[in-house]
């Protein structure tokens, strides 16, 4: 199913958003120029996404499931029904740490996702 675009709004399918290792990527600037880009996320128990940064600002989202993150010199302990707020150029990761799937949504305060990888 093709994005249904109109003068008031966008509706996009999962299925036709970015796929990679647990995560489905919407850049905002493909889609009516949103302002901002979305990551959902369906992480396993032990993964995780390694260390990072953004020039922008990135909130967390946490549905389902537990993580813990790394902020800065910080060790966060999250869990469902929880927000994570990072500021801009902040370091931060994240390993899915329950019994069941960390279920989350990524908000990045961009239109384009820009990531400066911290680790290999």
């Amino acid at each position: 199913m093709a994005a249904r675009v109109t003068p008031d709004h966008v509706v996009v399918d999962r299925s036709e958003l970015a796929y990679d290792d647990h995560t489905w990527q919407l850049e905002g600037h493909r889609y009516a120029d949103a302002g901002v880009s979305l990551i959902l996320v369906e992480m396993p128990p032990g993964e995780g996404v390694r260390l990072h940064r953004h020039a922008y600002g990135e909130v967390f989202v946490v549905h389902e499931g537990r993580a813990t993150y790394t902020v800065g010199a910080a060790t966060l302990e999250v869990r469902a029904g929880q927000v994570v707020i990072v500021s801009p150029g902040v370091p931060h990761g994240f390993v899915s740490t329950g019994d069941a799937p960390l279920r989350q949504t990524d908000i990045h305060l961009s239109e384009r996702i820009v990531t400066e990888w911290l680790e290999d």
